[in-house]
C-alpha cells in the first residue's frame, strides 16, 4: 500500500505547472496528503536591476498565494513557499528533504519527437 502525506508541486505559473498542479491537487486528495506548492525564483541579490527586488518577490508571492484556491487551503492544508536560488532543481530537492515530501509533482515542456527522444521533456 502507498502511503503519501506530502505531496510537492514546483510551480513557474506557465501552463505546464497549471497542469501539474491540477494533478498534484488531486493526487493530494486522494491520498489524504498535505498539498505543498513551491516557486523558486532567481536570487536577485547582487543583480542590477531597474525594479526593487522586494516588490519583485513580494509580486510572486501574491501569485502564488492567488494560485491557491480555498479548497486547498482548507482541505489538502496547502503550504506555499518561495525559495531563492540560482539552481531550482537544487532547491526542490533540498525543500523535499527537509519537509519529509513523499512525491515531487512537475510539469513537462513536452519537447515533440526527436528532441524528446534526445533530451526528455
Amino acid at each position: 500500500m502507498i502511503v503519501m502525506k506530502n505531496v510537492l508541486v514546483a510551480v513557474n505559473f506557465d501552463e505546464a505547472s497549471n497542469v501539474a498542479l491540477r494533478y498534484a491537487r488531486s493526487l493530494a486528495k486522494n491520498f489524504g496528503a498535505r498539498l505543498h506548492v513551491l516557486h523558486v525564483m532567481e536570487n536577485l541579490f547582487l543583480r542590477p536591476m531597474a525594479n526593487d527586488p522586494r516588490a519583485i518577490e513580494a509580486g510572486m508571492t501574491r501569485r502564488l498565494l492567488e494560485t491557491l484556491s480555498d479548497a486547498d487551503r482548507t482541505e489538502l492544508n496547502a503550504v506555499p513557499v518561495i525559495r531563492k536560488s540560482d539552481a531550482p532543481a537544487e532547491e526542490i530537492v533540498k525543500y523535499a528533504n527537509a519537509e519529509q515530501i513523499d512525491l515531487i509533482v512537475m510539469g513537462t515542456h513536452g519537447r515533440p519527437g526527436m528532441a524528446h527522444l534526445l533530451m526528455g521533456s
